[in-house]
């Protein structure tokens, strides 16, 4: 029995996503928040209270939808990003 393999444990594969915010102007303070899919990272209390709310609004708008970040495809994401400001209807993909 000292030659048997050992069992292969079966794991559901499970796809995740996660949006990460850097706020690249500084204040000199360190700010990090993480919430459900995302992380943000530094900015001055400005450009981090942005960050935090299109997060967030994001968050609300794939509840909506009934979807994870993950389960969203590009062009749905897109459509997303532009409600809630994060990207302008003219930006390139």
């Amino acid at each position: 029995m000292a030659n048997t393999p050992p069992s292969k444990v079966s794991r559901k594969k499970s796809s995740k996503a996660m949006l990460l915010g850097v706020g690249l102007d500084s204040d000199g303070h360190k700010r990090i928040t993480t919430g459900k899919n995302f992380a943000l990272v530094g900015g001055t209390a400005e450009t981090h209270e942005a960050m935090t709310e299109k997060a967030m609004k994001i968050n609300e708008h794939l509840s909506r939808r009934g979807k994870e970040l993950h389960e969203v495809s590009r062009e749905e994401f897109r459509d997303i990003a532009v409600k809630v400001g994060l990207q302008s209807p003219s930006d390139p993909e």
